[in-house]
């Protein structure tokens, strides 16, 4: 529903505006190159899409190696410990932490087929568990933030996207998308744990959260240390090494484990290709609406008056360009992929503007969307303090992804 209010939005707005600039400026020439955008915007939609097919069906497939070859099952066991101390209203052996540790684990490794059902499942399984069912328990809300800050390791639809607008290295926001997240979900655990009183000094919690708070400022730190000259090679190259790495090993765990790893491809690849068939018509759409909104004049003015703001503060302005991404994101995330694509479009995918849009991108995940679908699952009305923990969790990705992208791409 959400989407259906921002796609009449940016087409209403964009004819405001157009209508504005023809009665005050006499500007004539504003809704000939709104009418143009629309079609322009639809064969790029299109031909976006269609170039999709070859690297989503790629990397579905060597996702469905990885899924049968027992990842998801090592990530959970690997950080089932630190759920358990998260969501500690749960009886000890409910059923909902093999549902949750599933869902996050799927999530890190952007499998959103796999991530979705489980993540419904474990909703359900809470409820189950929930005195007041119109309300949200506490578990629940600390699982609908840890998915709405979207903590993801391979940001794999981001980097198809980049591919296919001809990015000379579609890996190189791997790092940055990484850590950007990685604050986005630090930030909504510690929120959302103060609020419900969880003892973050636990030496459980301590141990991971501290751990994997060591390594992300460890690479901050090596890379604040590099010539700017060599960040992007030497970032690119670390992410590729890890990409490849990660193929390697779904490979050769599918093998041990004596899956048919050809076949797996094949099941995989064949989703990847029906995925990239059934995007067409919602790409079009909003990159439609986006033409025309941005045609009429309204992106630009909205742009230069937070650039004005932030030069009057004497902050450097580059990364306001990419804004749009981050103020779409937590309503809509096809909205947000959309601008993403326009910003890569315009500016170009190796841009500042470009990259910085993908950070954002990958940072966290569809708020208010993962809120309405889950909590509307089990006839959840009373969202409590979810909403505010998810929207800070954003705003920490956000700020995360600027200074990220400053440190990787200025």
């Amino acid at each position: 529903m959400a989407l259906n209010y921002i796609w009449i939005a940016f087409f209403v707005i964009g004819f405001i505006v157009a209508l504005g600039q023809l009665i005050f400026f006499g500007n004539t020439q504003i809704f000939n190159e709104m009418v143009a955008s629309v079609f322009s915007s639809a064969k790029t939609g299109f031909e976006i899409s269609l170039g999709l097919t070859g690297v989503l069906t790629l990397w579905l497939g060597l996702m469905k190696v990885g899924e049968k070859g027992g990842v998801v099952a090592i990530m959970g066991k690997l950080f089932g410990p630190l759920f358990v101390k998260l969501f500690p209203d749960l009886p000890k052996g409910h059923p909902a932490y093999g549902s949750i540790i599933l869902n996050i684990s799927a999530n890190m490794l952007g499998l959103d087929n796999a991530a979705t059902p489980m993540g419904l499942k474990a909703m359900k399984e809470m409820q189950d568990a929930n005195p007041k069912k119109d309300t949200a328990s506490n578990s629940q809300i600390m699982f609908l933030v840890l998915n709405a800050s979207g903590l993801t390791i391979i940001p794999i639809s981001i980097i198809v996207y980049r591919t296919q607008l001809g990015a000379v290295n579609p890996a190189d926001i791997f790092i940055p998308i990484m850590i950007a997240t990685f604050f986005a979900t630090l930030v909504g655990l510690i929120s959302v744990a103060i609020i419900q009183k969880i003892n973050l000094f636990d030496r459980i919690i301590l141990a991971y959260l501290g751990g994997l708070t060591a390594i992300v400022t460890g690479i901050v730190f090596y890379f604040t240390t590099l010539p700017k000259e060599q960040i992007t090679s030497i970032s690119t190259f670390s992410a590729n090494f890890l990409l490849l790495s990660v193929i390697m090993l779904f490979i050769v765990l599918a093998f041990i484990k004596k899956v048919n790893v050809y076949d797996s491809f094949i099941e995989g690849a064949k989703e990847g290709f029906s995925i990239a068939i059934n995007i067409v018509p919602f790409l079009v759409a909003i990159l439609v609406a986006i033409g025309v909104f941005r045609a009429s004049g309204s992106m630009d003015f909205i742009i230069s008056g937070i650039s004005h703001f932030f030069e009057w503060l004497g902050v450097d302005t580059q990364f306001v360009g990419a804004l749009p991404v981050a103020f779409m994101k937590p309503l809509s995330g096809s909205g947000a992929r959309g601008l993403m694509i326009d910003a890569m479009t315009t500016h170009g995918a190796d841009s500042f503007i470009g990259r910085l849009s993908c950070t954002f991108q990958g940072a966290t995940d569809t708020t208010f969307y993962i809120l309405a679908v889950y909590f509307g699952s089990v006839g959840i009305k009373n969202t409590r303090y979810a909403v505010g923990c998810g929207l800070l969790a954003d705003l920490a990705g956000a700020v995360a992804a600027v200074f990220v992208a400053y440190l990787f791409f200025a």
